[in-house]
């Protein structure tokens, strides 16, 4: 019986990329069904909501085209609201712009359309990919967001309207970061991330765990910019 995989975005933020880099994290509570007890960046799933977004400002052009990958893939825009919408909700953290919703926003989107902030993904670089290997008790196919702290709307050392889902919330220096109880394709994508700082720009190609029945491969995605 083939394991059903969900599309999801995950947002690693980095605050102070020239200088002393740290990244956001947070615990995932001991009685999780998926990477319990692990420290990760805030992401998830995509939401049937999340297709419905209004957005301040659009993605990255070569991004968006990097993220396109077959005609049953979300959109582009469709991943980065959900990273954004996830940021949210597990950190309360903002990525967008101050604007007013012209319409109800969609399911999972009440509170963050209540701070009176369209989503803006133009600061989000998609940077890795990773499917999550068979036999776990839950798959993702996650797309990876880089982000500089700066773009955020709100202070990222208030973390009072996050939702409980992570425990330990903190800004963590990328060298402690290492040290970390941390999945593996978390600590694959920070030594990816921490090789490139300080540059944030979207990488030559986004690297791809592609993990399957059959087998497991690593690839590339989108070649070289043009």
């Amino acid at each position: 019986m083939t394991e059903s995989v969900r599309d999801a975005a995950t947002v690693i933020l980095v605050r102070d990329p020239a200088g002393r880099p740290s990244v956001l994290m947070g615990q995932r509570g001991n009685g999780a069904v998926f990477m319990p007890s692990k420290f990760v960046f805030p992401g998830g799933a995509v939401d049937p909501g999340d297709a419905h977004v209004p957005m301040a400002r659009p993605l990255n052009g070569l991004c968006a085209a990097r993220l396109k990958a077959g005609p049953e893939a979300p959109a582009p825009a469709t991943l980065a609201a959900t990273a954004i919408r996830e940021l949210w909700e597990e950190t309360g953290q903002v990525l967008g712009s101050p604007r007013q919703w012209r319409r109800t926003p969609p399911d999972g989107w009440a509170g963050f359309a209540g701070t009176g902030h369209l989503p803006s993904p133009q600061p989000l670089r998609f940077v890795f990919r990773a499917i999550t290997p068979p036999g776990r008790p839950r798959r993702f196919d996650a797309r990876f967001f880089l982000a500089d702290a700066a773009h955020l709307a709100t202070d990222p050392d208030d973390f009072s309207a996050a939702s409980d889902e992570l425990a330990h919330l903190a800004w963590v220096p990328i060298a402690e970061a290492r040290e970390l109880d941390l999945p593996f394709i978390t600590a694959v994508v920070l030594a990816e991330v921490a090789a490139r700082l300080p540059a944030l720009d979207p990488p030559e190609s986004v690297p791809f765990f592609r993990n399957d029945d059959e087998q497991s491969l690593f690839l590339r995605l989108g070649g070289a910019r043009p």
